[in-house]
C-alpha cells in the first residue's frame, strides 16, 4: 500500500492525482468498437465466435438462452439459506425503490395552462451481470430488482457461462427471483452490443444496466444513443475516511473486501490520525494472510491501494470530493457536519458498525454505483431510472389568450412566425374542448 503524509514532498503530487477522469485508453476503445462492429454485421455468429474465444463456451445455433429447466434445475439446486438470502435483499431492495420512484404530478403555470410529468416504466431492458471471477448474485438482485420493482414487463439479463455453457446456479435462481424474463450467456462488450443493437434473434432494450470491466464500460459509453444507459459503473473502490474514532479492525475489514474484486479495484485511507494507519496496516497483514483470495487481494495491494496522513480533516473532504469514490466509508468524531461536506461519493457508510459488505449485499440502495470519479456526473443506480419521463402540457382558452403575447414575442426574436401562427389561430377560431377526464394527473 502506498502510503504518505502532508509532510512528504511527493504528497502534493500524488493528492492531485487522485482528482480522476474515467477516460479509456486508444487501446479499450479501438477494441470495443471493434467488437461493436463486429457484433453489428455479424449478429448472432459474431457472438459465437466470442464465446468460443472469451469463455471457451461452444454454441450451436440460438442455444445461447437459459431455458425453463435450466432455470428449474437452478432452483433444486440451490440451498434453502441462499434462497432466504436472496428473499431477504429483494424485500429491501423493493421498499426502498417504492421510495425513490417518480410520481405522476401537474399544476397550473402562471397563464393557466396545466403542465405536469407522467412517468411510465420502460419497455423493455436489459442487465448486465458480471460472471468472470465470481458469480455475482447481488448485482443480478440490484439491477433487475428495481426493474421488477418499476413494473418493467421484459427484462433481457446477460452474464458470461463457463465451458460448459452453464450459468451459476445461485446466479440463475437470483435473476428468475427477481423478475428477469430472458437470459443470455454472453458476456463483455459483446454482450452489451447484442442487448443495445440486436441481433437475429436477440431483441433490441430500450436501456442498458449494470457493472462491469472497461471493456464493459466502454461498450455502454460508445453505444449511447443507440439505447439509453444507467452510468458508467467499472471497477470496485472503497475510500474511507477516518479520524482516531476509526476502529482499525473495522476499516481494515472494509478496504479488504473491496480489494478481492480484483483487477482494476482501488483501496484508499485518509485520516489525520498516523496511529490509525499504522493500526489499519497491521490489520491488513493480519486479515489478508487468512483470506481465500489472497493472491487477488495482494495484487490490488500493491497495484492500486494508497493511505494518505492529512493535516485536518478540511483537507480530508477536499480529498474525498476530488476523488469522487464509488463508496466512501465515513467513520468520524463529527459525523453529521463531515457528511454534510461530502457531495461526490456514489454511496456512504457512517460509523464504525455500517460494513460496505451489508450495501453490496441488502441494505436496499443499488451497489451498482459510479467509479472512475464518476461521481460527480452521476448518481447511482435508482428506480426511477427504469421509467421514461414525459412532459404534459394542456391548455384551456383563456391560458392559450394570457400565453399568446409571449408566444409572438418569442417567435419574432426567434423568426419563427409559423409558431406564432399556431398559437393565434386558437384564439382566432377557438377549437371545441372535449369533455374533461382524469388522464392529466392533478397536483
Amino acid at each position: 500500500m502506498k502510503t504518505l503524509t502532508f509532510r512528504d514532498p511527493e504528497y502534493p503530487e500524488f493528492v492531485a492525482t487522485l482528482n480522476r477522469r474515467a477516460i479509456p485508453s486508444d487501446e479499450v476503445r479501438d477494441t470495443v468498437a471493434g467488437i461493436i462492429s463486429d457484433v453489428a454485421q455479424r449478429g448472432d455468429a459474431a457472438l459465437t465466435d466470442y464465446a468460443r474465444r472469451f469463455d471457451h463456451a461452444e454454441f450451436g445455433d440460438n442455444d445461447w438462452w437459459v431455458t425453463a429447466d435450466e432455470f428449474k434445475a437452478a432452483e433444486k439446486a440451490v440451498t434453502p439459506e441462499t434462497k432466504k438470502a436472496i428473499k431477504a435483499s429483494l424485500k429491501n431492495i423493493t421498499e426502498f425503490a417504492k421510495r425513490s420512484m417518480r410520481k405522476d404530478w401537474s399544476y397550473k403555470n402562471a397563464e393557466g395552462a396545466r403542465v405536469g410529468e407522467r412517468f411510465v416504466p420502460f419497455d423493455r431492458v436489459g442487465v448486465y451481470v458480471p460472471g468472470g471471477k465470481a458469480p455475482l448474485v447481488s448485482t443480478a438482485l440490484m439491477t433487475a430488482g428495481f426493474a421488477r420493482a418499476a413494473k418493467v414487463p421484459e427484462v433481457l439479463a446477460a452474464t458470461p457461462c463457463g465451458p460448459d455453457g452453464r450459468v451459476n446456479d445461485a446466479l440463475l435462481y437470483a435473476l428468475k427471483a427477481a423478475g428477469v424474463t430472458e437470459v443470455i450467456k454472453f458476456g463483455g462488450a459483446q454482450a452489451i452490443a447484442a442487448m443495445a443493437l440486436g441481433t437475429a434473434t436477440i431483441r433490441p432494450v430500450d436501456r442498458v444496466f449494470g457493472p462491469g470491466n472497461k471493456f464493459v464500460v466502454e461498450a455502454k459509453r460508445q453505444l449511447v444513443g443507440a439505447v439509453s444507459i444507467d452510468l458508467l459503473p467499472g471497477p470496485s473502490e472503497i475510500l474511507v475516511l477516518a479520524d482516531k474514532t476509526g476502529d482499525a479492525k473495522c476499516i481494515a475489514a472494509d478496504l479488504l473486501a473491496q480489494a478481492e474484486h480484483g483487477g482494476d479495484s482501488v483501496i484508499g485511507l485518509v485520516t489525520d490520525s498516523q496511529d490509525l494507519l499504522d493500526k489499519v496496516t497491521l490489520q491488513i497483514e493480519l486479515q489478508a494472510a487468512t483470506l481465500s483470495r489472497g493472491d487477488i487481494i495482494r495484487e490490488v495491494l500493491e497495484k492500486s491501494s494508497f493511505a494518505l496522513v492529512v493535516k485536518n480533516l478540511d483537507e480530508a473532504v477536499a480529498i474525498a470530493n476530488d476523488f469522487a469514490p464509488e463508496h466512501l466509508s465515513l467513520v468520524v468524531a463529527k459525523e453529521r457536519r463531515i457528511l454534510k461536506r461530502i457531495r461526490t461519493a456514489g454511496a456512504i457508510y457512517l460509523g464504525n458498525l455500517s460494513p460496505v459488505a451489508v450495501g453490496d449485499f441488502l441494505a436496499g440502495p443499488s451497489h451498482t454505483l459510479p467509479t472512475g470519479g464518476g461521481g460527480r456526473s452521476f448518481s447511482g443506480l435508482r428506480a426511477d431510472q427504469f421509467q421514461r419521463r414525459t412532459s404534459i402540457v394542456k391548455l384551456g382558452e383563456k391560458a392559450v389568450a394570457r400565453s399568446l403575447p409571449h408566444a409572438e414575442e418569442f417567435a419574432r426574436i426567434e423568426g419563427l412566425d409559423a409558431h406564432g401562427r399556431s398559437v393565434a389561430v386558437r384564439i382566432e377560431q377557438p377549437a371545441a374542448e372535449p369533455a374533461p377526464d382524469s388522464s392529466m394527473p392533478e397536483a
